[in-house]
């Protein structure tokens, strides 16, 4: 296998998991996070169902940190090799491009964060429930921070539909690429509209 098709089709497994497993694992996340909208009892009871599936350790191993690492660490490649021409070329796809990398950075740093607060905590025997929640985002900066952090998140996941349908072959005329992006703007309003919410409803 040569160079070039090495990096090929590194780049397609990259999209492939940032739609499947990640993408899905962030709406699941973000729908169980919206039972708090309903109700901190709500909330506690769908986190709780999620924290004792059985083998759990086994199956966020393989279905969230093995593909965040290998995602983030070759997304991080790719935004630092990039050669970006918005300057020369200002054109939607390529701010698109340009955004798509920043806030993949951004991702990362906010779940690395977000992990630790979260994950390792529950690890150290804290109780994850709606009142550690509403604790830790009664903070105004950890607040603002999550709000900048989901946001790069989705929008991530969401641009980053577009271009899993290019690299797949699954959108090769120019009329089926600008109607995928506005499927991937209506994806990030409504994704958006489900992680926002929550978050307000845990203050």
């Amino acid at each position: 296998m040569s160079s070039s098709e090495k990096s090929f089709a590194l780049r397609r497994l990259h999209s492939l998991l940032g739609v499947i497993p990640l993408g899905v694992f962030l709406i699941q996340h973000l729908v169980i996070n919206h039972f708090a909208v309903d109700s901190p009892e709500a909330f506690d009871k769908a986190s709780d169902f999620m924290f004792h599936l059985p083998f759990k350790i086994a199956l966020e191993t393989v279905v969230i940190y093995l593909p965040i690492l290998f995602h983030a660490i070759y997304g991080i490649y790719i935004a630092f090799t990039a050669k970006n021409n918005v300057k020369n070329y200002s054109t939607f796809r390529n701010w698109m491009f340009l955004i798509q990398r920043f806030t993949g950075v951004v991702a990362f740093i906010f779940l690395a964060v977000h992990v630790w607060q979260t994950r390792i905590q529950a690890a150290r025997g804290i109780h994850m429930d709606y009142a550690y929640m509403h604790d830790l985002l009664s903070n105004p900066f950890v607040f603002a921070l999550y709000i900048v952090g989901i946001l790069s998140v989705i929008f991530h996941f969401a641009n980053g539909l577009w271009s899993f349908a290019v690299s797949w072959g699954i959108t090769q005329s120019e009329k089926s690429q600008n109607i995928m992006a506005y499927v991937s703007l209506f994806a990030f309003v409504v994704i958006s509209y489900i992680g926002i919410t929550a978050l307000f409803a845990f203050i």
